[in-house]
């Protein structure tokens, strides 16, 4: 207790929860969307559930990887090289290299299942025909409901380790990356209900969102092969392009009326 206190009275710490709670929400954004459009795909009475339950696993998984920083760090040191490598910058830095840790195939497995998943979706809501089997309605929902908290599961990893990653180069203080994890996720938690809701009731954002797991996917094979493309890069466009959405949800509102 007395080296928590000590812990708190000292700003540095403060600066440092402060900074690594803003990006572990931010980061946790990705993840949130990714769990919102899943869950919006089960039944009413489930779609609770299954967001409490996907929340609550990426709580777990990412508590888990704090307690075992020191393996979590190992994944970063190469496993193999294939000896490729692009045209070097100002800096020396490659454009991108085929030298793989086991952090860089988690990214790559990651990516490839985001943009098979976010395609999939875009697909089904570009042709919405429903696919009926020979197990009725129920065994259907089931199904779904497990189908579901499987994906989530692989995307909750993911997400996980990239979010540890990120504590870990922002601090080496274990007390500040727990609370920051726990904040940020309780943060998802309040999130999760009222984000989902707005999805599920205006269309267009699910393409919107979808095109976002699309690039989000991109940039996590990128970032596996080497190509580090800057985050702030990345939330800015969604910003932007929500932003474009949000004018364009108002203008259709403003014309409706006048109608």
């Amino acid at each position: 207790m007395q080296s928590l206190q000590a812990l708190f009275s000292d700003p540095t710490a403060w600066a440092a929860l402060v900074a690594l709670v803003i990006m572990e929400v931010v980061l946790g954004i990705d993840n949130l969307i990714f769990i919102s459009i899943l869950s919006n795909k089960l039944p009413e009475h489930q779609r609770m559930r299954a967001r409490r339950i996907g929340i609550g696993l990426a709580l777990v998984m990412r508590l888990a990887l704090l307690s075992m920083i020191a393996w979590l760090v190992g994944l970063t040191a190469p496993v193999f090289d294939l000896g490729l490598k692009g045209a070097l910058d100002a800096n020396g830095t490659p454009s991108f290299e085929t030298q793989f840790s086991w952090r860089d195939l988690i990214l790559i497995a990651g990516g490839l299942f985001l943009i098979w998943k976010a395609t999939k979706e875009i697909h089904h809501h570009v042709d919405p025909t429903p696919a009926t089997g020979a197990g009725g309605a129920a065994g259907a929902a089931a199904i779904a409901f497990s189908s579901v908290l499987v994906q989530i599961v692989l995307l909750d990893m993911v997400f996980s380790v990239d979010s540890i990653l990120t504590a870990v180069g922002m601090t080496d203080n274990l007390a500040v990356m727990v609370i920051a994890v726990i904040t940020a996720v309780a943060v998802m938690l309040i999130a999760a209900e009222p984000l989902a809701n707005f999805i599920n009731h205006n269309p267009t954002v699910v393409m919107l969102a979808l095109g976002f797991l699309l690039m989000i996917g991109a940039v996590l094979i990128a970032d596996g092969f080497g190509v580090h493309v800057p985050k702030g890069y990345i939330y800015a466009a969604m910003a932007f392009s929500t932003l474009v959405e949000v004018l364009n949800m108002l203008s259709r509102r403003s014309k409706g009326r006048a109608a």
